[in-house]
């Protein structure tokens, strides 16, 4: 399976650890520590060509994981995670 994230970026979807909601998670100041974190080790990509919605953590074989921003909203992620999986 593989997970369409915008603009042309495609990740295996067994690499993906969690897919946030930007708005709801950014409140927290864990979250914006994580994310101030992996900005600042180089490992947040910007997929979404605008301003982002939501932002996908994957798995990586060469970081520890990768941080991509992404325009569509968690909704729409999960259900292309899910029609993905009952096509295989």
């Amino acid at each position: 399976m593989y997970l369409h994230l915008g603009q042309n970026e495609i990740v295996s979807g067994h690499r993906v650890i969690g897919i946030f909601d930007l708005d709801k998670c950014s409140y927290e100041k864990r979250t914006r520590d994580y994310l101030a974190a992996a900005e600042a080790e180089g490992v947040v990509l910007d997929v979404s060509g605008e301003l982002p919605k939501s932002f996908v953590v994957c798995d990586h074989p060469y970081h520890r994981q990768i941080v991509y921003l992404s325009q569509l909203n968690t909704s729409t992620l999960k259900h292309r995670a899910e029609s993905r999986k009952l096509e295989l």
